[in-house]
């Protein structure tokens, strides 16, 4: 119990660990990084997931700023309560159907995410060395990110949280900028076939239609 009676469904750390360390091992292991500035950007990711999850199941700064803020016009009744975190129910009076869709959306953004990140992953380690424009690369350049942003925003549609909502700009432009380095990188090392590459195929968005290469 917690104040006056209502329940608090949070302060189990060791669900914000567990749940924490297995995205980050995931992640990890398709980014794979080894250079400083990889490093860099991967302690952004880090102190991204483990923002969430210690809102989700350690300590709910978002609903304490928000009860704050909103006093008695806090639309739930027991905002402690684990379902009370769902801020897209909360404020908008989904209820079960509108959780379920949540999850639903999610969910797969993430399974998604994941697979894109596989799949780059693939493409690079069977290529041993030489540049990778088939695939997913024939769609996106960088899908080891694609995927990131994907997982990122599957969690904040999940459990959107003041500070996370806050850091995302901060994550997609951390990768943006180590991008355009790699980028240089690899028109250095590859020359004009990689510059053709880079022209024909967008940066982490894939086009809706592309042109058939003649």
């Amino acid at each position: 119990m917690h104040g006056g009676g209502i329940s608090y469904a949070y302060g189990f750390w060791s669900l914000v660990a567990v749940n924490a360390l297995l995205f980050l091992f995931f992640i990890l292991s398709f980014l794979a990084p080894v250079k400083k500035r990889e490093w860099r950007s991967m302690g952004v990711t880090t102190a991204f997931i483990i923002a969430l999850f210690t809102e989700m199941y350690g300590f709910p700064l978002t609903i304490y700023i928000l009860t704050a803020v909103l006093g008695a016009r806090y639309p739930a009744l027991n905002p402690f309560a684990h379902e009370s975190g769902h801020l897209w129910v909360t404020f908008f009076g989904g209820g079960a159907v509108m959780l379920a869709l949540i999850h639903i959306v999610s969910n797969g953004l993430m399974i998604a995410g994941f697979f894109v990140m596989a799949a780059g992953w693939r493409r690079i380690h069977s290529a041993k060395g030489g540049l990778v424009t088939d695939g997913v690369y024939g769609h996106v350049r960088h899908p080891q990110y694609s995927g990131l942003f994907l997982i990122t925003i599957g969690l904040l549609i999940q459990w959107p949280t003041i500070i996370t909502a806050l850091m995302w700009p901060v994550l997609i432009t951390v990768y943006y900028r180590l991008s355009k380095r790699e980028e240089l990188e690899m028109e250095k090392e590859f020359g004009e076939a990689y510059k053709k590459y880079r022209e024909e195929v967008p940066m982490f968005i894939p086009r809706i239609r592309q042109e058939r290469r003649k």
